[in-house]
């Protein structure tokens, strides 16, 4: 498999939804005394994202997406665009035009990668993807990081707040559990089940891609079943 990963940009897409994210962030930004730097947020996506073709006009999904990222969901939007810059300063980030354009989300192989091993999703950017001409790294894309893309575009600003709380409340109760039920497995493995494996947001990914219960979870701790059905194609 060739995975295209310079694929050309366009002037015109760049200038057009850069001007528009600007126009609609500034609008939203407005009556909270934020019109300049939601502007800047929504013009900056806008710039990039149009740049790389990243929305699919075609489809209502596309529309969506950008109207999310431009509104209820700019904090994200601002999030991502600072996982990118990170990404650009640590290493070459490895940008996946082959898995980006016209999928309303940014995929990079290496880029932001605070956990080595995990991908990790921040706003519409996915970074630590990996091996992308590999069909289980392209899955793990497509199944299970767009689903916290869509999260983050849903959620907005408390996706970071409800996955937070839980990871901290998580890994409480996995401390707990380990001292008073659980001994049999090593003190990291079941906090880091509590924490994220059994994180609402984490199972619902995980049962989009097929993948649960994953390798990484204690064994009968926790959800049991997937919360939600596979994607099938």
């Amino acid at each position: 498999m060739t995975i295209n990963q310079t694929d050309g940009g366009s002037f015109t897409e760049a200038a057009a939804v850069g001007v528009l994210g600007g126009v609609v962030a500034s609008a939203v930004g407005a009556p909270l005394g934020l019109a300049a730097p939601f502007a800047v947020i929504g013009a900056a996506n806008g710039v990039i994202t149009g740049w790389r073709r990243i929305y699919d006009w075609g489809c209502s999904k596309g529309v969506v997406a950008f109207t999310l990222d431009s509104t209820w969901s700019i904090p994200m939007t601002a999030a991502g665009l600072a996982s990118q810059v990170l990404g650009l300063v640590r290493c070459r980030p490895g940008y996946d035009a082959s898995l980006s354009r016209r999928s309303n989300r940014m995929v990079f192989q290496r880029g932001f990668v605070p956990r080595r091993g995990f991908a990790i999703t921040v706003g519409s950017v996915i970074s630590g993807a990996g091996d992308t001409s590999n069909p289980r790294r392209r899955k793990l894309v497509t199944d299970h990081e767009d689903v916290h893309v869509w999260q983050s575009r849903w959620f907005g600003p408390l996706y970071p707040l409800l996955y937070g709380s839980w990871m901290v409340g998580g890994g409480a109760v996995g401390m707990v559990v380990w001292v008073t039920r659980r001994r049999d497995a090593s003190f990291t493995k079941v906090v880091e089940s509590c924490a994220y494996y059994l994180n609402p947001f984490e199972w619902w990914a995980y049962s989009r891609d097929d993948h649960w219960p994953p390798s990484g979870k204690v064994g009968g701790l926790g959800w049991r079943k997937p919360v939600v059905r596979p994607i099938r194609r």
